[in-house]
């Protein structure tokens, strides 16, 4: 029996320009030494993988799932369908799938263009563009293992515990293999990393990965481990080169129109694969990131599908830009009717725009939850007032009596700042039990629709995602996560 990711991945095509792409295993079909014959061809490879990459399902899902959302007036059973918003998870649901298919294209990609780059004769006055882009391919490689591994294994620093496929290979069409552990896969990734930063040539660039991109990741990749020491150095390295904005800045950071503290995003732009809303309404359909709430635009008229959750809502200051940033000012905050802002558009088109991956402010995040860990909540408290006296624009007076209710500070602070940018599930995974939160809680508000008003945050649909029913039946050595 075919394995599913593989059956559906030997069709993939890597690209020969950014547009171009052709089946390197199938007969007949252009081969890998006519495909890939030189130093550009490597790049133009390399951007095709990027072009395979996207965010819009995580941030769907961990807005849908969890405290971030309230059903919109224009909803006509968008995102309903399959029980996300139930807190209802199994392997047929769209978020399975979504995640499981794109990514391992996008391994499958980023291995056929390495593995073609061992037989490209690369000049002297080559090289550092050969390295830069071997450098990428790794990383790319290295962050695609760890966002399979953020969803699908159900603790991320426990290295027995089931992680995902591994690959670092071509495979055959008829090739069976089982998850790896999660530890097996966290060595993969750091190794991918080390080569990585041998060969980064780019210091600095916020649509493109660069030595600054592979810092930061691994501030984040020991966050999420919890090795918060090294989690700590990592992160106070990238902030001694990246400021957070202020408040005018930042609100060009989501209009696009600013870099400001942004270290990488995945940018949108007009007459790309993103430029469209997908299937209208689907939850997890891609295109347009503004398309996961809205139908037409971000505006009380654009018919928004989902608005913002009163839990968020109420939690927000109107002396805070981020109140700006968030709710979009046709609101009527007097019939509760709040649409989401996050996602106005840019270049002129409604919707569209670049997807944040990492910035500043996660990286202070990051060493909070390091002084957390350390047990001294004076400094976690410190860190928070940095961020909050930022957005304030005033000083902001910030303190927690213990390690706990840094923790429980921290979290509700990144619902926040990082809201609609694809965190607020992970963070519930990973932090809750430091914050002492056993259950998350919906506003009455926001669950009155369906009376999904709780979720225990011990149950298995709070730690994991489930392996998809495709991989499952098509894929005979492969486990499902215990508890589904």
């Amino acid at each position: 029996m075919k394995k599913f990711i593989y059956s559906f991945l030997a069709i993939l095509i890597i690209s020969t320009g950014c547009e171009d792409f052709v089946d390197l295993e199938q007969p007949g079909r252009l081969g890998e030494s006519n495909a890939f014959e030189n130093v550009s061809d490597i790049e133009a490879g390399m951007f095709g993988v990027y072009s395979d990459l996207d965010y819009t399902s995580q941030i769907q899902f961990n807005a849908l799932f969890t405290d971030m959302l309230s059903i919109g007036f224009d909803n006509g059973g968008q995102g309903l369908g399959d029980g996300t918003y139930a807190f209802i998870l199994n392997p047929s649901s769209a978020i399975s799938n979504a995640l499981w298919t794109r990514y391992y294209r996008a391994l499958n990609g980023v291995n056929r263009v390495i593995d073609a780059s061992e037989n490209i004769e690369v000049g002297e006055d080559e090289q550092e563009r050969f390295d830069d882009a071997l450098a990428q391919l790794y990383a790319l490689r290295a962050f695609i293992h760890f966002d399979l591994l953020t969803y699908y294994s159900p603790d991320l620093t426990d290295d027995s515990a089931p992680g995902v496929i591994l690959m670092d290979f071509v495979p055959s069409v008829d090739q069976e293999l089982p998850r790896a552990t999660t530890g097996q896969v966290f060595e993969l990734i750091n190794n991918d990393l080390d080569l990585a930063e041998s060969l980064i040539v780019t210091e600095s660039n916020p649509i493109q990965i660069s030595a600054d991109f592979i810092t930061a990741f691994r501030a984040r990749l020991n966050a999420y481990r919890g090795n918060y020491s090294e989690a700590d150095a990592f992160a106070a390295e990238i902030l001694s080169k990246y400021n957070l904005s202020d408040r005018d800045t930042y609100e060009q950071i989501f209009t696009d129109e600013a870099a400001g503290e942004v270290i990488f995003k995945l940018e949108r732009t007009i007459g790309d694969a993103y430029d469209g809303q997908g299937t209208t309404g689907s939850a997890f359909a891609g295109g347009w990131v503004g398309a996961n709430f809205a139908f037409v635009n971000a505006t009380v008229d654009g018919s928004p599908y989902f608005e913002m959750s009163n839990s968020v809502f109420n939690d927000l200051s109107e002396d805070d830009i981020r109140y700006d940033v968030l709710v979009e000012p046709s609101s009527d905050i007097d019939e509760n009717i709040i649409a989401i802002g996050k996602y106005r558009g840019s270049e002129g088109q409604p919707l569209l725009n670049d997807l944040k991956i990492f910035r500043a402010s996660e990286m202070l995040f990051i060493r909070a939850e390091a002084a957390a860990a350390a047990n001294n909540p004076t400094a976690a408290a410190a860190f928070i007032q940095q961020l909050r006296s930022a957005r304030f624009g005033t000083e902001q007076v910030v303190s927690y009596p213990n390690a706990q209710a840094a923790f429980a500070g921290i979290l509700q602070e990144r619902k926040i700042e990082l809201a609609y940018e694809g965190f607020r599930w992970v963070d519930l995974k990973r932090l809750s039990s430091r914050a002492g939160i056993n259950n998350l809680v919906r506003n009455s508000q926001d669950c009155a629709i369906n009376g999904a008003c709780q979720l225990a945050l011990s149950s298995i649909v709070a730690n994991a995602v489930p392996i998809p029913l495709a991989e499952l039946n098509a894929n005979d050595v492969i486990q499902q996560t215990d508890g589904y």
